[in-house]
């Protein structure tokens, strides 16, 4: 089978190698998957680059999220047992983990439903209670990542507004559904923000970027309000100041979506079928914003490193899938 590898840890488009290699063996618990689509994830490029949390061995395929078919011809998402990732015509993952793809979603649209959707829905109900009729403010908004979290907090009957940089983007979080769009690259984020609330601030604030993006959450966050810490796409991981949190009287709540599938494995299953419903209903839509094959994998997880992307970004691993 083809499978993209990585031999020595760099910039993705560097050390991503398209290869023939054997179909992996699944080990115990574990099933071999035909993959119909990957969906590219931050992730993805920080394993490449040896910065994620999980490191693992050399040579090994990224690839953390795919919608793929099991031998009895089941569609199904899983999240591919490392170092036989997603990147391939086929993967092997942990059989007790797998979730039906949703038959109103395609193969890329499904592969795109399951981290950053689960991680929305985590971040907003479990970590910070989002209510009806609150303000939700989301940074990188356009992102795969913040572009479920706005449909998310649409859904939920809140007001989003949300922050992206560039033209291109702000139109896309239009599109999403966020009732206020912030260009940070001409706007003044923290005045924004203020002049959109009368002053009050964002109940919940969803940041996957850190760095300058947390500073400006920490003064706009309203009282009794949350910051749910997602991740570090700005490369810069704040120290906040526990001072300010406590005369501001707002919450810090980090969330770590991956330690649910081990701690609460049946409360993933649970956010799953309310995804599921959403998608249904059409409430809830994964935003593919490119298809590509599998030859062109390496270029697409650059592009996703480089910030230079809306939504998501699907790999088609086999010919005639994702439509």
């Amino acid at each position: 089978m083809q499978a993209w590898q990585v031999h020595e840890n760099g910039e993705p488009s560097e050390v991503m190698r398209l290869a023939e290699v054997e179909r992996p063996t699944p080990g115990d618990g574990q099933v071999l998957l035909r993959v119909r689509a990957a969906n590219v994830n931050f992730p993805d490029a920080l394993l490449c680059r040896g910065q994620y949390q999980i490191r693992p061995p050399l040579p090994f395929t990224p690839g953390v999220e795919i919608c793929g078919e099991t031998e009895d011809g089941r569609r199904v998402i899983a999240n591919p047992a490392l170092p036989y990732g997603g990147f391939a015509e086929y993967a092997v993952a942990d059989a007790r983990a797998l979730l039906p793809a949703p038959e109103s979603l395609d193969d890329a649209e499904a592969a795109a439903l399951h981290i950053g959707y689960q991680t929305g829905w985590f971040g907003l109900h479990r970590r910070a209670d989002l209510q009806a009729g609150e303000t939700l403010l989301v940074h990188a908004a356009a992102g795969g990542v913040g572009s479920a979290a706005v449909q998310l907090g649409k859904a939920a009957g809140a007001r989003v507004i949300g922050v992206v940089g560039g033209a291109g983007k702000a139109a896309v979080a239009r599109e999403l559904g966020c009732d206020v769009v912030i260009d940070r690259r001409a706007e003044d984020v923290v005045a924004a923000v203020k002049e959109a609330t009368g002053g009050r601030g964002a109940d919940v604030i969803y940041d996957p970027v850190g760095g300058e993006a947390y500073t400006q959450s920490a003064k706009v966050v309203a009282f009794e309000g949350r910051i749910v810490v997602v991740g570090f796409a700005s490369g810069t991981i704040p120290s906040p100041a526990l001072n300010h949190a406590l005369v501001k009287n707002y919450s810090i709540v980090g969330l770590h979506w991956g330690l649910y599938n081990t701690k609460n494995p049946a409360l993933v299953l649970r956010c799953h079928e309310q995804l599921t419903e959403l998608a249904a209903r059409g409430a809830i839509k994964p935003l593919v914003s490119e298809r590509v094959p599998l030859e062109d994998a390496a270029g697409a997880v650059q592009r996703v490193a480089d910030g230079v992307t809306t939504g998501r970004v699907a790999v088609l691993a086999q010919k005639g899938a994702g439509a």
